[in-house]
């Protein structure tokens, strides 16, 4: 009778979460069908896609650092698909509590995998329970504004399935019915061992209980299938399907991380191209302003999100008390896309102010931590960027200091005002002469390199000392270069970053045009976010060059003996800590690079600080944010210069004009008296005393002869 009655509500049970989990992916399909048209190369190359989906899930590539977490993880990802045949094993165990799966548990290899995988899985999910309990304790930790009982509920469900799946091995190894040969320890490697303990029970106590844990192993698979079915935005359950689809439709098809360059603006799904603006429809809309207006891979972003707030943990904005948290931001506009696919909000409804706030859009810095940290690659940057677009195009709408930025871009093409005829005041009282292309050359063909000033490296005082630097560097070094003067505009990467597509392209066209005639081909630039642009956006408007960031290059140099790098006089040793400028290392994967001239630097001692390297922490001026005032929160470049003098560090270095400013407020701000500067700066001494030491005939400097 117990068993009769057990099939019959597995049957039940089962078929009705099979309808709701089925209705589920109907709802979850309508949602992500809300987005418009996806550029075709996202599902291109099909076989080099489908590889980096196995590689990157099977791996878990994106827990690198974390290894307790990524082994426990990948567990109880595999368990899924290798435990649901036990599944089958639990309905016939209803009808005959002997029944085994024919030939596969008879098989010692798949008795050996189902209770490895098994252990593994109850293990892994016992630790990330206990690793979420943990973490929500801390105040703004990344499990904030998570939903805590689904959460829970998929931790119960897994946690029951598999206790139950081992739960029914141990009995199978005493089971008086078994179908196919005794269990033993080659067929049931580690519940073999448990038998002992079930040596007095009756073969009708060995009956109901089988009967009972298949019933419970059923029903909760099937509660899981009826919950998650009737919640199509429940992203911590849904992701075990959708990351797959998502990470085959991921920007990059090698495997790295979508950043770099940004996504164009499309409209249609064609990129804007600003010579064609005319041609727009009358009622054609610029960036995102509802729902409907991000492509089906951004839907299928936000449906993805599982709710981890690996995000969060590292969004420099969140960290210091703003608003922003790039997990929340995706939530949103997943729970409102939910609603508009099921008719409980509007198609038209606009996303900023009704779901997103301002000032959680505009304190994103675009550093690219988020993105890099998402196990299920969402493309977090590319959704915020095309939602200030829509504010930036068709409203004019930015924080008022970023406002004022933009109009000095249009008016003199620099985000500080000033006029191209003091782009090159900073070369002045070098004691080399500078050629101008266009004025002193007419081509880059009689230099090795255009040396690419970049705004701040022409107007800031403090970047300014990095271009004479790294002007005499190159010089000592007997690398012939030349700059474009006053025929250099900004690059665009503020407006872009802003969302200001339209001036972007506007600025980096005529670059381009200028490069292009000059027959520039090597660019060496200073500015990260300059490197970042030329490097990765030009190419898709007609300018591809080989760029370079001044690290890189002076590094080359000085491995290849034509910078020699001399001790100081005295011999003291200086301690210094650098920090990754985020478009040159995360968005760039340059990390070597500065970290090895500081090494041959003599009398040098780094000092790296917790967050390095591809951990780095943000200095808060990526993002069009340097133009623009912190008034939430701590300053982020505050919270980053902390970390740096308490590496004990006398000067922070970095690469970055940018990250100079910002670390150089930042440190006034903690209260430090750490001085920040450029690697170029650093290695300036140096390298003059190596000059020196090489036009010496004693070979030591200072002698006077040659």
């Amino acid at each position: 009778m117990l068993q009769m009655w057990s099939l019959a509500i597995a049957i039940v049970v089962s078929g009705v979460a099979v309808s709701l989990f089925v209705s589920g992916v109907w709802r979850l399909t309508a949602q992500v069908r809300l987005g418009g048209p996806t550029p075709a190369e996202r599902t291109r190359p099909v076989g080099r896609r489908i590889v980096l989906v196995f590689r990157e899930l099977l791996g878990h590539g994106r827990f690198a650092g974390k290894p307790a977490i990524r082994a426990a993880h990948w567990a109880v990802m595999v368990s899924f698909p290798i435990l649901a045949l036990t599944l089958v094993s639990g309905f016939g165990q209803l009808t005959n509590p002997g029944f085994r799966l024919p030939f596969l548990d008879a098989f010692p290899p798949w008795g050996w995998l189902v209770e490895i995988i098994a252990w593994l899985s109850l293990i892994g999910i016992v630790w990330l329970i206990g690793v979420r309990q943990r973490v929500q304790r801390r105040e703004r930790g990344r499990f904030e504004g998570s939903s805590r009982w689904q959460a829970y509920f998929v931790e119960a469900v897994v946690f029951v399935v598999v206790a139950c799946v081992l739960v029914l091995r141990v009995l199978e190894t005493v089971s008086p019915l078994s179908s196919v040969e005794p269990a033993s320890v080659w067929t049931h490697p580690t519940t073999y061992w448990f038998a002992p303990l079930l040596a007095n029970a009756s073969a009708q106590g060995l009956i109901t209980a089988i009967t009972l844990t298949a019933l419970l192993k059923i029903l909760a698979s099937a509660s899981w299938l009826a919950v998650v079915g009737l919640q199509p935005t429940m992203g911590v359950a849904w992701h075990r399907f959708l990351a797959i689809i998502n990470v085959y439709a991921r920007k990059y098809d090698d495997g790295a991380p979508a950043l770099g360059a940004l996504e164009p603006l499309r409209v249609g799904g064609v990129p804007l191209d600003i010579e064609r603006l005319e041609e727009l429809p009358e009622d054609a809309t610029l960036g995102a302003a509802t729902i409907g207006d991000f492509d089906w891979k951004a839907q299928l972003d936000f449906a993805t999100c599982t709710e981890c707030g690996r995000c969060q943990d590292v969004c420099p904005a969140w960290a210091t008390g703003k608003p922003l948290s790039p997990k929340l931001l995706t939530m949103k506009l997943r729970d409102h896309a939910g609603a508009v696919a099921r008719g409980g909000a509007g198609l038209g409804d606009v996303l900023v102010p009704g779901i997103i706030t301002a000032e959680e859009l505009w304190a994103c810095t675009t550093c690219g931590a988020c993105v890099q940290e998402c196990p299920v690659d969402i493309e977090h940057v590319d959704h915020i960027v095309d939602l200030r677009r829509n504010l930036a195009i068709m409203e004019s709408d930015y924080p008022a200091p970023m406002g004022q930025m933009m109009k000095k871009l249009e008016r003199r093409e620099n985000p500080w005002g000033l006029p191209a005829s003091k782009r090159m005041e900073w070369a002045k009282g070098l004691p080399f002469e500078v050629p101008q292309l266009g004025v002193d050359l007419d081509s880059a063909d009689a230099v090795q390199y255009v040396m690419w000033v970049g705004c701040a490296g022409a107007f800031d005082d403090r970047a300014k000392k990095t271009t004479r630097a790294l002007a005499e560097l190159l010089h000592i070094a007997g690398v012939s270069f030349a700059v474009l003067g006053d025929g250099e505009a900004c690059t665009g990467d503020p407006a872009r970053r802003a969302g200001n597509e339209i001036l972007f392209q506007t600025l980096a066209k005529q670059n381009i045009e200028t490069l292009n005639e000059v027959g520039a081909v090597r660019i060496v630039v200073t500015c990260a976010h300059c490197f970042n642009t030329i490097a990765n956006e030009y190419p898709e408007l007609g300018g591809t060059y080989e760029v370079v960031h001044h690290t890189q290059l002076l590094n080359r140099l000085v491995r290849d003996g034509a910078l020699t790098l001399a001790p100081p006089p005295t011999g003291e040793m200086r301690r210094l800590t650098f920090h990754d400028p985020c478009y040159l290392g995360r968005h760039n994967q340059v990390y070597a690079p500065p970290r090895e001239l500081i090494g041959a630097l003599p009398g040098a001692q780094l000092a790296e600080m917790p967050r390095s390297g591809a951990g780095s922490f943000c200095c808060g001026g990526g993002g069009a944010r340097a133009f623009d005032e912190e008034t939430m929160g701590t300053p982020i470049s505050a919270n980053r210069a902390a970390e740096a003098l308490a590496t004990g560090a006398e000067t922070v270095v970095t690469g970055c004009p940018f990250c100079v400013t910002m670390l150089t407020d930042g440190v006034g701000k903690a209260g430090g008296g750490a001085e920040v500067v450029d690697v170029a700066q650093l290695m300036l001494e140096s390298a003059r005393r190596g000059q020196q030491q090489n036009d010496c005939a004693c070979g030591k400097g200072g002698c006077g002869a040659r």
